[in-house]
Parts: structure tokens; C-alpha cells; sequence
């Protein structure tokens, strides 16, 4: 079976690697656009700290849960791809605040082996594990919430992807019909086609008169550098903001991310954008002020109406991978095992998919 995969972001490279794992033949197109949002994010994975209700949630513990398993076979084949188990800390210095997240988790962690512990942190315990933190924040720690750089998850993921048969083209995709794909001077024709161009699946699906709801969301994140200090271990620390904290090793902290609907594809850092990211970032560690602010990265989350992700077949031999938010590195890996599942005609766990359907929206 010849499979078309239109997008080379994590959604994209995801659904690739595991069509080919499971022997089709796979060609994906990718513009290289600037943008994508899979090259700007830095991912926390940890769906449990999440507050998504039940509509997704069992679909993120299930994406959550897979990662150490999909990491593992990366590795296998040679590929880092940079996932690892740090923990996790939901601050605040309120706490009623904490007393929910608490009672939320110990709930979660019942059915989810893979989550780890669930422990309270006084203030100075939280500072032990995230120095730059603010004295009076309190927090409810996760021992296994993970972190991951998209970057590294999509080079690994595509390179695998390519050891087992796949190729990639660098060209822009137009559609000729609901089989046919035309990638730059050459013409390609499949037996099904995934469609995981990320914020620009509506234009590319609209020569087809489908409607597929998705729009750029912009998001600005910023890195931080601290020299000379070991940052590797430290937890991901989730206000209770849609901001973030998290930290590679080499002295590298993250922090995002802006939401900004209806920006269109504006490829700036913005003034008010990169205030906004520091504001946070500063209230909750103010210990980063002394950091270098190293770069600020602009990527456009595809959003959906619902904020729900589109996962499944939108038209006869058309299947649709995309709309996973600011969410995408947490779920788009194990979306791209179950749509080749579905793809494949193979079974696929029961209800899943069935939120994420795209006739949810005509």
C-alpha cells in the first residue's frame, strides 16, 4: 500500500515512521516552511498534570504512556530522541489551588502506572529542585512527567522513518485529487493520504472543497541560557497559567508560551509577545533575571475551534492528522501510530478516536 503524507512536522514524521514500521510504502512532502510548529516547541509530556476533561484525556494518558515505549524503539534503530523523565511541579502559592491538582492526580496516577508518585512540596522543597523559583510558590509533584525538544523528536522520528523505506521530499504540496499530489515537478499518486500540514491544512485540503477548521495560532517561546550551572535534572515547572518552565541540560531553560489567535502566519517575535513571555516567566523563577535571553522562537500551533485535534478519515482514501494545538508534541506521536493504524485498516483501541473525529464539525 502507497501512502502520501502531506507535512514533515511531528504528526507528520510520526504517522511516516509507523506506516513504514508496518511495511507500507511511504512518500511524505514537506515544504519546509517557516513556523512549523514541531521546530519552535519545546514539549512537556505529562498529560496527567493536565486540566483536559474526559472528552481527551484518555487519549493524552494513552500518548503519555507510549512515549518511553516509542523513545526505546528510537533508540534501538540509533536515534536519540531526546525524551526523558525529569518529574514535573504544578506551583502556585494558593492552596486551594494545589489541594486540586493534588486530588486530581492522585486520581490520574490510579490507572497510570507510568506517572509515578505524587508528592506535596513546601517552598523550599520546591526550590531544591527549581532554584530560580519564587519563594512563596508551593507545588504538587509528579515523578513522571517528561520533557522533550521537537526538534530532536522529529529528526529522530524521520530518520528512522527513512531506515525503514520512507521517503522525503522537500517541496511544496498542491492537491490534483483526493489520490493525487503534485510535489513540486513531480506527480504522486497513493492508495490513501494523510493530510498533517500542521496550521496549513485548510488551504491545502480547500482545493478539494473540504473544510478542515484548523488556524494559525502563534506562539513565541523564549530560551534561556545559564552558564556554568546543571540544569539537566530540573523538573517542569506548570503554573497555573498556560505558561511553562522547563529545562535542557547545559544550562538551557524554556519558557512559553504566548497563544495568539488570529495572527495569521506573522512570522515576528513582537514586542508585547516577548513581554508577555518574560512577565510570566520572571513572576514565577524570578531567579532567571541574571540569564541570558539566548533566542525567542516563533512557531504557529494549528487550533482548532474546539481545541480538539482532527485525527481520522475526512473523505474517501483523505485522512487528516492535524489541529493538536499547543498539544502537539504530547500527543501527536501516538496519533500518528493510531491514524497508520486506521489507515492500515488494523485495529485500533476502543473510542480513542472518536472526540477527534473531523465529521464532528459537518
Amino acid at each position: 500500500m502507497r501512502v502520501i503524507v502531506i507535512g514533515g512536522g511531528i504528526a507528520g514524521a510520526a504517522t511516516a515512521y509507523h506506516l513504514a514500521s508496518s511495511g507500507a510504502d511511504v512518500v511524505v512532502v514537506d515544504g519546509g516552511l517557516p513556523g512549523v510548529a514541531t521546530e519552535a516547541g519545546a514539549g512537556i509530556v505529562s498529560p496527567w498534570t493536565s486540566r483536559w476533561d474526559n472528552t481527551i484525556y484518555p487519549l493524552a494518558a494513552a500518548a503519555g504512556a507510549y512515549y518511553p515505549e516509542l523513545a526505546a524503539a528510537l533508540r534501538e534503530q540509533g536515534h536519540d530522541s531526546s525524551f526523558e523523565v525529569v518529574g514535573g511541579m504544578v506551583v502556585s502559592a494558593d492552596p486551594a489551588e494545589l489541594d486540586e491538582a493534588h486530588g486530581r492526580l492522585v486520581e490520574r496516577v490510579a490507572d497510570a502506572p507510568g506517572a509515578g508518585e505524587v508528592q506535596r512540596l513546601d517552598p523550599a522543597q520546591a526550590r531544591e529542585l527549581f532554584p530560580p523559583l519564587a519563594p512563596e510558590l508551593s507545588a504538587v509533584h509528579l515523578s513522571g512527567a517528561g520533557r522533550v525538544d521537537g526538534r530532536v523528536m522529529r529528526a529522530a522520528l524521520v530518520a528512522a522513518a527513512e531506515q525503514r523505506g520512507a521517503r522525503f521530499v522537500s517541496a511544496e504540496a498542491t492537491f490534483l485529487s483526493g489520490s493525487r499530489v503534485r510535489a513540486g515537478d513531480e506527480e504522486l499518486t497513493g492508495d490513501a493520504v494523510v493530510l498533517a500540514a500542521g496550521a496549513w491544512s485548510a488551504a491545502l485540503a480547500e482545493p478539494l472543497g473540504i473544510t478542515v477548521p484548523v488556524a494559525p495560532q502563534r506562539g513565541q517561546i523564549s530560551h534561556f541560557d545559564l552558564p556554568d550551572t546543571d540544569t539537566s535534572a530540573w523538573p517542569v515547572v506548570l503554573p497555573r497559567s498556560s505558561h511553562y518552565l522547563l529545562s535542557f541540560a547545559g544550562g538551557r531553560v524554556v519558557a512559553g508560551a504566548t497563544r495568539e489567535t488570529d495572527s495569521g502566519f506573522d512570522y515576528r517575535v513582537t514586542a508585547a509577545g516577548q513581554r508577555e513571555v518574560l512577565d510570566q516567566a520572571l513572576a514565577v523563577a524570578p531567579g532567571l533575571a541574571d540569564a541570558t535571553l539566548a533566542e525567542t522562537r516563533v512557531g504557529f500551533r494549528p487550533a482548532t475551534p474546539d481545541t480538539l485535534p482532527l485525527l481520522g478519515q475526512a473523505a474517501p482514501g483523505l485522512f487528516l492528522a492535524t489541529g493538536f494545538g499547543p498539544a502537539g508534541l504530547t500527543l501527536a506521536p501516538y496519533a500518528g501510530k493510531l491514524i497508520a493504524a486506521l489507515v492500515l485498516g488494523e485495529d485500533l483501541p476502543a473510542d480513542l478516536l472518536t472526540a477527534c473525529s473531523p465529521s464532528r464539525f459537518g
